[in-house]
């Protein structure tokens, strides 16, 4: 095969591992995207509580894992999000401190929808020629009602 075999196969597999060593760091694991919610559950006011008994380790397995529960008592409305996998506790919250975490999602959302938009709108196939000449002198501008 000789050394120009060798350097082939070589690049190949740096390129390979190169490919996988991007593929991977792009992949976040269940307890990253976990640990990602509960920062921002904190950030809205939810406060931890730890199942540092087998009381609080028990109770906690009853509620479905990393979802929140609504609890009424009288008035006062509660959200519960109980996590058996990061950090094997509930987070507590007012109805006050959901909202601004649902808040937060929904604008999280919306930047990344139009982070998508953006993209596509940069896509290098797409022809800007066949819709003719651009700019202001051509009655092109940028803003609401192109």
């Amino acid at each position: 095969m000789g050394t120009r075999g060798t350097n082939r196969r070589d690049f190949r597999t740096f390129l390979i591992a190169a490919a996988l060593a991007v593929t991977l760091a792009g992949c976040a694991s269940t307890q990253d995207l976990i640990g990602q919610q509960e920062d921002q559950l904190s950030a809205a006011g939810f406060v931890q509580r730890p199942a540092n008994s087998p009381e609080r380790e028990a109770m906690l397995k009853r509620l479905p894992p990393n979802q929140f529960v609504r609890r009424v008592n009288g008035d006062e409305v509660t959200y519960v999000y109980g996590d058996p996998v990061v950090c094997n506790c509930l987070y507590v919250g007012t109805q006050q401190a959901y909202g601004q975490y649902v808040r937060y999602v929904q604008a999280k959302r919306l930047v990344n929808e139009q982070r998508q938009a953006a993209m596509m709108f940069n896509d290098p196939a797409w022809n800007w020629g066949a819709w003719g000449p651009w700019g202001p002198r051509y009655g092109f501008h940028t803003g609401f009602g192109w």
